[in-house]
């Protein structure tokens, strides 16, 4: 209890980075500034799709394109071990699955897994911790919800380099149904998520996996939606 109240207390007098800016400010709740909060809090979710899209892509919502403060503090939660930002970004998570499927209905929140390798090198299963917070979220707000693990990542090299197709091919052969996955009471609607959605072929991939179990998932929810550039 004192530790954590001497983190409280440090919390509003120490300078500490923002997560969203990189700015040295003191006074950060949950590691990001105000001004980032009401960049963040003004993304609005809406429907994204890869061109091309792969076959077996669910409709996708994302919060927003894969830049600014959005891109800042996914890169600070995953890769700079902030695990504190887990549960803001599980709380717009959860403002992205209520876009996508509308109205309050039983759900099941599928995370995409980790390999064994990510998941050591980010300390834990980080998308793991965002589905809880975003499901603790939208069970407040009334919606019956609970987080599934239906599928393990198999090791698998880095995509990259690949291409569309070379991230297609790899993403089929990267993830198996485990023994215990089943298909889902009637009326529950299945949500995908992951953080950034890039081509798609991950999201795919485990879709199509889930559609052979009867757990074919409706939409896929993440944070973020890259923009793909072709060179010129």
């Amino acid at each position: 209890m004192l530790r954590g109240l001497w983190a409280d207390l440090a919390d509003l007098a120490l300078p500490t980075e923002c997560a969203g800016c990189r700015q040295r400010r003191p006074g950060l709740r949950h590691g990001v500034c105000p001004d980032c909060v009401t960049a963040l809090q003004a993304l609005r979710p809406g429907e994204v799709r890869p061109v091309p899209a792969p076959v077996g892509l669910p409709p996708c919502h994302a919060l927003g394109s894969y830049g600014g403060p959005l891109r800042e503090t996914l890169l600070a939660y995953k890769e700079h071990g902030r695990h504190g930002l887990a549960r803001p970004l599980g709380a717009l998570l959860a403002e992205v699955v209520a876009d996508a499927v509308g109205s309050a209905r039983p759900l099941v929140l599928v995370p995409v897994p980790d390999t064994p390798a990510a998941a050591r090198a980010r300390f834990g299963d980080h998308l793991g911790r965002l589905a809880r917070h975003c499901a603790r979220r939208l069970d407040a707000a009334g919606w019956p919800v609970r987080v599934d693990r239906p599928v393990r990542a198999l090791p698998r090299p880095d995509s990259v380099t690949l291409d569309s197709a070379g991230r297609a091919a790899t993403a089929l052969a990267a993830f198996r149904v485990r023994p215990d996955a089943g298909p889902v009471p009637p009326g529950t609607t299945v949500v995908l998520l992951d953080d950034i959605v890039t081509t798609g072929s991950t999201l795919a991939a485990i879709s199509q996996l889930l559609a052979v179990q009867g757990m074919s998932p409706s939409v896929a929810a993440v944070l973020a939606a890259t923009e793909k550039r072709h060179q010129r």
